[in-house]
């Protein structure tokens, strides 16, 4: 067997789960949009819909995985080759993740409106921060569909301000509870669903840190932005 017909059978297999990849990440932004809708509208059935479709997801990762196993398996894939699919494989994890974020998202909007507090709650600066994160995670999957590290580095960059919002809104969150303790319970339920949403962010750059790895084949995980930077000169 030729190496150009293993080559041809390789790439047959890299489109094939690359293609699962972008479909896991479709319904991870489902889940996110569905998430933010249920939030906003404090909307119960919606916030059950982005539940059901967790086992969905659970299930994806776990075919992909398989799928990238018996690729290791079958090609027995060259250095560079490995690190892509080693990268998918992380990608895909960070994917799922992103859903049980979502899914947390959804489950404490339930929790909330049980408890009859979701109309006096101020959750207008978490549907801002929520709408960043669901459009950093699709501009994440676009670069990953193309393997672009110029927009994998304009992600690095506006994380920050996913950051700055979480931060501010904890601020605010602490002097809300200081001026009227009340708010307490309904102010700790708004944090962990800023937190949440903080965390699809911090994916969404995982995710563009892979898109740097497997271009360049330099591992910039809690690196300086110059160095990023410097790297991608």
């Amino acid at each position: 067997m030729s190496d150009k017909h293993l080559s041809t059978q390789f790439d047959s297999d890299l489109n094939s789960v690359s293609a699962r990849v972008m479909e896991l990440g479709g319904l991870v932004e489902s889940q996110i949009r569905n998430a933010v809708l249920a939030l906003s509208q404090f909307n119960s059935e919606v916030a059950d819909g982005v539940i059901a479709t967790e086992t969905r997801v659970n299930a994806m990762e776990i075919e992909i995985d398989r799928e990238l196993s018996s690729i290791i398996a079958r090609r027995q894939p060259t250095a560079r080759d490995l690190r892509l699919l080693i990268a998918i494989s992380k990608t895909t994890a960070n994917l799922e993740r992103v859903g049980d974020e979502a899914n947390k998202i959804a489950r404490m909007v339930q929790s909330i409106i049980q408890s009859g507090s979701a109309r006096a709650l101020p959750s207008t600066d978490l549907r801002v921060a929520a709408d960043l994160a669901s459009g950093l995670l699709r501009k994440a999957l676009d670069a990953f569909a193309r393997l672009d590290t110029s927009t994998a580095l304009a992600i690095l960059r506006e994380d920050d301000q996913i950051d700055q919002e979480f931060d501010g809104f904890v601020r605010k969150l602490i002097t809300y509870m200081m001026e009227d303790p009340r708010t307490i319970s309904a102010s700790l339920d708004l944090l962990f669903l800023a937190k949440a949403i903080e965390r699809i962010g911090d994916h969404a750059k995982n995710i563009a840190e892979f898109i740097i790895y497997i271009v360049k084949g330099t591992d910039v995980r809690h690196t300086p932005m110059e160095q990023i930077e410097s790297a991608l000169r």
